[in-house]
């Protein structure tokens, strides 16, 4: 998209962090933003923040774990503006633990909240978008956990490599047309998601005092400034931009990710197991 004026912007988790920072950079630009957000009354701060800077912004309730909440909020996207232009798939949990201890009810919360939010996000607003012709712009939030899998993390880094190769198949299934497509890979950046279990639905098994809460709001208190990566994200759009890293600093984790993958591939060429192929045997 080269031109955003006047475009609308559905962003879920837009209450606060870089939803929030999403919300003031696109209405800066002269674009109307709706803001999807399971806590009520930030949400209701948030808009009247941007209602006072002269922005056109409104609010929905939203959770995203709900397919029904989604579509719903797309209604009401549509209700509100008319049309809507780009997809912020913004909102996500943190949730630490080994794979195999991690409680199936923390599980079954990152997984519906990271990846089917994510995906119910896709079917809800990606059919508004195409339906007008004036193409748009879909961009999910994945994590640097999405491209390096860190330890103790095993829920997380699952939801976010799974978001990064939906954002990626997507990018290949657009590649010809007017939708463009991103994926957000932020490092640290200061956020509440260390607090994320205050909204934490009955059936996952309801709100609690988040594990190391103080630890890591430390740590997220030192992060990037959340309107910094709004300001990235449109950018980002602006430039048809497919991945946004925050922090390149962490280039490195990458680099040593592809090191081991291609050892992998050295390992595979001396492998007796293989060597046995008769269709490499051919090949040669």
């Amino acid at each position: 998209m080269q031109d955003v004026k006047g475009k609308v912007a559905f962003i879920t988790g837009g209450a606060s962090g870089m939803g929030l920072g999403m919300a003031r950079a696109f209405g800066a630009a002269g674009m109307k933003v709706m803001l999807g957000d399971i806590e009520q009354e930030p949400l209701d701060r948030a808009v009247a923040e941007l209602r006072g800077k002269g922005y056109e912004a409104a609010g929905v309730h939203v959770d995203v774990a709900d397919r029904d909440s989604v579509f719903a909020a797309a209604e009401a996207t549509i209700k509100a503006f008319g049309k809507v232009h780009v997809l912020c798939n913004n909102a996500g949990i943190g949730v630490s633990g080994k794979s195999e201890k991690c409680a199936m009810e923390n599980w079954r919360w990152v997984v519906d909240v990271n990846l089917w939010g994510v995906i119910y996000g896709l079917q809800a607003f990606v059919p508004l978008i195409e339906s007008h012709g004036e193409g748009g712009h879909v961009m999910s939030t994945a994590s640097m956990a999405g491209m390096v899998s860190f330890r103790y993390m095993g829920p997380y880094n699952a939801t976010k490599f799974a978001v990064v190769t939906i954002m990626e198949t997507m990018m290949e299934e657009h590649r010809d047309d007017n939708l463009g497509v991103s994926v957000l890979c932020p490092g640290v950046v200061a956020t509440n998601i260390a607090s994320g279990t205050r909204n934490r639905q009955d059936r996952y098994g309801g709100m609690r005092e988040a594990r190391d809460l103080e630890a890591n709001e430390e740590m997220l208190g030192k992060g990037l400034d959340p309107d910094i990566v709004g300001e990235q994200v449109l950018e980002a759009i602006l430039e048809g931009q497919p991945y946004i890293f925050t922090d390149p600093s962490m280039r490195k984790y990458i680099d040593k990710r592809f090191q081991r993958l291609s050892a992998g591939y050295d390992w595979a060429d001396n492998c007796q197991a293989l060597k046995k192929d008769r269709r490499a045997k051919a090949a040669t």
